[in-house]
């Protein structure tokens, strides 16, 4: 995978993604999967239109509402659309506890890889919305190439073995 070499005057200082907000076709169960297989939490709702979901406490790091697609089939492949949100955990352990809960749930992963910079699962939501977990490894074991970017791999991952750390 090429590297793409980014100014740091590119973008302020402290700048963030702050949260993610999806169509979804059932809010419930939309609700259901964040809350019982991701981990999220409440921390509003608009009625039976929208919710907000949170890791923490945070106003919101997942919106979630069926304004223009309740009922509604997932986006077909190969058009333009969001590929994944991905969600970083603090470390191995707190990564691995997530890929027990997605697997004692029954949800299916269709990916798991070793990028160097870190380590992913990857899932789809009920509505094939695409997820990542991953947890990032300390910025002090990340490479670079000659020509400074950085280096990022597609290898295989040992999920047994992130699982295994769990807490």
């Amino acid at each position: 995978m090429q590297g793409i070499i980014m100014s740091k005057a590119a973008s302020p200082s402290g700048v963030t993604i702050g949260h993610v907000h999806l169509r979804v076709s059932d809010l419930e169960r939309s609700i259901s999967f964040y809350k019982d297989v991701i981990g999220l939490t409440i921390t509003t709702r608009y009625g039976d239109e929208a919710a907000f979901m949170s890791f923490d406490g945070y106003h919101h790091h997942l919106g979630l509402n069926t304004w223009a697609s309740k009922g509604g089939a997932p986006a077909p492949a190969g058009h333009p659309g969001l590929f994944h949100v991905a969600f970083l955990y603090p470390d191995r352990a707190a990564l691995g506890t997530a890929i027990k809960r997605v697997a004692d749930a029954g949800v299916v992963l269709t990916g798991a890889a070793d990028h160097g910079v870190s380590e992913a699962v990857y899932l789809d939501d009920p509505d094939g919305n695409g997820i990542e977990l991953y947890r990032d490894r300390p910025k002090a074991e990340w490479k670079y190439n000659d020509d400074g970017s950085l280096v990022l791999m597609n290898e295989r991952l040992d999920v047994a073995g992130i699982v295994g750390n769990s807490t």
